[in-house]
């Protein structure tokens, strides 16, 4: 499983969302179909654990079974 920001960001872009904000190291996608809004941490080249990936996925509405 690929746990970098940028794989997340592109599944979320997949998904409707848009990037609306940085603040730091985190940045801010927004659905506006489904008003929802998720943070998204960059930390450099490093990967996100699992089980950020995952919440962050949680939060946005997206199914983990629907991403294989």
């Amino acid at each position: 499983m690929n746990l970098s920001p940028k794989h997340l960001i592109k599944i979320l872009e997949e998904q409707g969302f848009f990037y609306k904000r940085t603040k730091g190291s985190h940045q801010l996608y927004y659905n506006p179909i489904t008003n929802k809004t998720v943070i998204v941490p960059v930390h450099g080249g490093k990967d996100m654990r699992k089980g950020t990936f995952l919440a962050v996925l949680k939060q946005a509405g997206i199914d983990k079974t629907e991403l294989n």
